[in-house]
């Protein structure tokens, strides 16, 4: 019989994927190979073994995240349990970025990029 007892390492990718860090295996590892994670303050391969203790720092949309694993699951599991895998250590943010964020809210989107205008936009814009 197979031996159920928890793997002490695990792949980085797989473990992003069942902590419910990112939404996919695939784009776990597309964080890793694009430079947006890093494991103990070095840049991170997807194939990298991690361990309880840890400290993975992640850079996405809504800014930097630092998470501290606190333990190792191979398998997914409940959303519940998958956020007791780790231990966010973000700093807060401070009252400037605080400032820059609703800011750039209150500006809204960027002419230019986005969506592709659709027909009534189209028509707006050739009778300009």
């Amino acid at each position: 019989m197979p031996d159920c007892a928890q793997p002490e390492r695990i792949r980085l990718d797989v473990w992003l994927d069942v902590a419910c860090v990112c939404k996919t295996r695939s784009a776990a590892r597309q964080a890793c190979v694009g430079g947006k994670v890093s494991v103990n303050g070095a840049r991170a391969k997807p194939n990298q073994e991690i361990r309880a203790g840890d400290r993975i720092g992640i850079t996405g949309p809504h800014g930097r995240r630092e998470l501290v694993v606190s333990a190792i699951e191979a398998q997914h599991v409940p959303k519940a349990t998958a956020r007791k895998l780790y231990e966010d250590v973000t700093p807060p943010p401070t009252p400037e970025e605080l400032e820059l964020r609703d800011l750039l809210r209150r500006a809204g989107p960027v002419p230019g990029q986005g969506s592709t205008p659709d027909r009534r936009n189209r028509r707006q814009r050739s009778r300009w």
